[in-house]
């Protein structure tokens, strides 16, 4: 899932760079290399520069009855210092930083928080809640991991909780990567150039097939 497009551009870094481009290419270039290397079916949320309601998102995958749904973004802050990796899961939080990035990315929502809240308690019944957690966990390791080896001091944000619009009611283990931030002049331009988008599509790569692993290996046992 490119997050953001068309009238809604998502964050701006510098020079002018777009959320909604950078992430489209980085999903188009996974979308590739998991239909090439892991041989499995690929459904993207937008294939161009198109709006599509945060509501609509998920719905497009409960319709293609999806294994995993990954949305993905880049992070933005008025501290122009700010960097690092940092991926989320569906679930309440107390925590004012994730509070405030989740009302960014949720203002083109249709839906208020108080339904979120409640749409949650019926997702926690659903038990996907652990899967959505294990992924989290396998793709912030490896884009970690992966992209420490490609730019310098990469910062490990961890792996968090808040109330996603884009997350909710999907029927399936779902994640929100921030991959960096847009608006640090290192990652920023980093995230604009081919080998570093490369470099990052890899990494998720690498994540998904690891839990791909996980849930075969808890299958067996």
């Amino acid at each position: 899932d490119p997050g953001h497009g068309g009238k809604d551009p998502g964050a701006i870094g510098i020079g002018g760079i777009a959320e909604k481009d950078i992430v489209l290419a980085v999903a188009k270039k996974l979308a590739q290399k998991l239909k090439r290397e892991m041989r499995v079916e690929v459904v993207l949320t937008r294939e161009d520069d198109r709006f599509i309601p945060l509501e609509d998102r998920t719905a497009v995958a409960n319709a293609e009855d999806a294994d995993l749904f990954v949305s993905l973004h880049m992070n933005a802050s008025p501290n122009g210092e700010a960097k690092g990796l940092e991926t989320y899961y569906l679930d309440n939080t107390t925590d004012e930083a994730s509070m405030r990035l989740a009302a960014r990315e949720n203002a083109t929502s249709r839906k208020n928080i108080s339904d979120l809240q409640f749409i949650l308690s019926d997702m926690m019944q659903n038990m996907k809640l652990e899967d959505s957690i294990t992924l989290a966990h396998r793709l912030h390791h490896s884009l970690v991991g992966g992209m420490s080896r490609r730019l310098a001091d990469v910062k490990d944000l961890g792996v968090k909780k808040a109330l996603f619009h884009v997350l909710v009611g999907a029927r399936m283990p779902s994640v929100l990567v921030e991959m960096f931030f847009i608006t640090n002049r290192t990652e920023g331009r980093a995230m604009s150039q081919d080998r570093y988008q490369n470099a990052v599509v890899d990494a998720l790569y690498d994540g998904i097939v690891k839990y791909n692993e996980t849930t075969l290996a808890s299958k067996t046992l």
